[in-house]
């Protein structure tokens, strides 16, 4: 894939179309970023380090669902805000790998949105850590 095929990443699927609604249920909203994600990642150049990067954003964009999954079913407060810990770190390298991609290979403002969607899902389990009483870090 050259860089002009890179440059013309779109939704695949009428789930991204930013005119739609926000979806407001979390586990629904992550399924769906995930899937966005995938997409992303279908699209990176065939070159290593497209591989590299195809690579780790696959596992940190997908890991946040995952992880808000493995919180809802935490047997313990303590297990449940490690679990959501982890999905916002998660969140947080996604939005790296997300920018990386963009920059490395020129692609449009679609990443903007990813961008922006992981910076909005951050918020989200920020918001949900600090209600359970978790201390963030400085």
């Amino acid at each position: 894939m050259n860089e002009i095929q890179t440059s013309n990443i779109q939704p695949q699927n009428e789930m991204t179309n930013h005119n739609l609604p926000k979806v407001f249920d979390l586990r629904e909203r992550l399924m769906r970023f995930s899937i966005n994600v995938l997409s992303i990642c279908r699209f990176l150049p065939q070159i290593h380090e497209g591989d590299v990067i195809r690579r780790q954003l696959a596992r940190s964009g997908t890991a946040i669902g995952a992880n808000f999954e493995e919180a809802d079913g935490a047997l313990t407060k303590k297990d449940f805000i490690n679990k959501v810990a982890i999905a916002r770190k998660e969140a947080k390298e996604t939005i790296y790998w997300l920018k990386l991609a963009k920059n490395t290979f020129s692609l449009n403002d679609y990443i903007d949105l990813q961008i922006n969607e992981t910076d909005e899902v951050i918020r989200i389990l920020s918001t949900i850590l600090k209600k359970s009483g978790y201390k963030f870090r400085m």
